[in-house]
């Protein structure tokens, strides 16, 4: 049995019936998924927190962390669990002063080995590695070999997170590499979320 787990990363609308949603696929797999990443593009801060607010409360009544892409002030104005920052998004040093010493900071260290240890020693919370698989919620030009997933367990305690593609079908192989989450957004939402979180986790009871 792997202690893997699954980090939820939201569609671009999260609009509508997406809090429902929400607290269907997080129910469908108690424990299993610890993490959401909000991740909305495009939006000022003001709409971007209105939106956020039914999905944080839905998290925090579930004791999932609620972490903000990409934006440091509005993961401080929601006073959210963490920021998940890309190479171009922010230093950790920097959010871990703004957002404090419990926040989560993740970072997306794509294929690079150098980036995931900088990362570490900028007293970053998780690292983030992909994309494994082609990604039809983002462009992606890095691709890891599942190796790196292998290496990293094997040397650094800080957790790994392995993004990119990954469905029931193909996340096998990054569990037994040693992956702690697996980020999924597409194979979650672009059809039935309790279909999906349950095949998850039953793929991960196999591993």
């Amino acid at each position: 049995m792997t202690d893997c787990q699954l980090y939820l990363i939201s569609p671009l609308d999260v609009s509508g019936e997406f809090p429902q949603r929400l607290e269907r696929a997080l129910d469908a797999g108690p424990g299993l998924v610890t993490a959401f990443q909000f991740r909305v593009k495009r939006l000022d801060q003001h709409d971007a927190a209105r939106l956020a607010e039914p999905l944080q409360a839905i998290c925090a009544a579930r004791d999932v962390a609620f972490i903000v892409n990409d934006d440091i002030a509005l993961a401080k104005r929601l006073q959210a669990d963490g920021v998940h920052l890309g190479q171009d998004d922010g230093d950790p040093r920097q959010a871990r002063e703004e957002l404090g010493p419990d926040a989560q900071i993740g970072i997306t260290c794509h294929a690079s080995k150098h980036f995931a240890m900088e990362a570490g020693e900028a007293s970053a919370d998780y690292v983030a590695f992909g994309a494994f698989y082609p990604s039809s919620t983002k462009e992606t030009e890095h691709r890891p070999d599942v190796e790196i997933l292998e290496w990293w367990s094997a040397v650094f305690e800080l957790p790994c997170v392995a993004i990119g593609g990954i469905t029931p079908a193909n996340c096998g192989p990054l569990i037994k590499a040693g992956a702690d989450f697996l980020a999924v957004s597409g194979a979650v939402w672009n059809g039935d979320e309790v279909a999906a979180v349950k095949a998850f986790s039953e793929q991960i009871a196999a591993a």
